[in-house]
């Protein structure tokens, strides 16, 4: 190669090195169906709609409450969207644990997702979040865990690095 075609060479190198390296730092995004194994998925599918009867709360088919998981998809490190379901805040106010669940309302709401749907994120630091019906991402790495409290179930776990505003 001529040497006046070497720094232009090196120069192309430099920028696309440092292209690759700027798309390896945006994380992995995380759909919340990639959560669901086949079997649930399928049956989700082809569930009839949801009935209210009497009182009570309208509840999911049993077989879609297991809790199965995706083995794939532990240690997935990523980020994933979602609404915030506090379970442990300061006095100041400041969340640090929750459920991510897919949609407004679930937990609060009947019937829960299944837990299968619905990550427990731990949060040392704490965030402010006025307004639960906003939605924000959650980055970190996923974990198969089992929790369960009052709120609800989770087959799925995540100590969070990041959350932020969903935009």
């Amino acid at each position: 190669m001529p040497l006046s075609h070497r720094p232009l060479s090196a120069c192309i190198l430099a920028v696309l090195l440092g292209f690759s390296s700027l798309l390896q730092a945006q994380p992995r995004e995380i759909d919340w169906l990639e959560l669901m194994p086949k079997e649930d998925l399928a049956l989700l599918e082809s569930m009839p709609e949801i009935e209210h009867e009497g009182d009570g709360p309208a509840l999911l088919p049993d077989e879609i409450m297991t809790g199965r998981v995706v083995p794939e998809m532990s240690d997935v490190s990523g980020r994933i969207a979602g609404f915030v379901v506090p379970l442990k805040t300061t006095t100041d106010r400041r969340i640090l644990e929750f459920f991510l669940v897919p949609y407004y309302g679930a937990c609060i709401h009947v019937p829960p997702p299944p837990p299968n749907q619905i990550i427990h994120i731990t949060y040392p630091e704490g965030f402010e979040h006025e307004f639960l019906f906003e939605p924000v991402w959650v980055e970190g790495t996923l974990v198969i865990e089992d929790t369960e409290n009052a709120m609800g179930a989770s087959s799925y776990s995540m100590e969070a690095t990041a959350i932020e505003p969903y935009r």
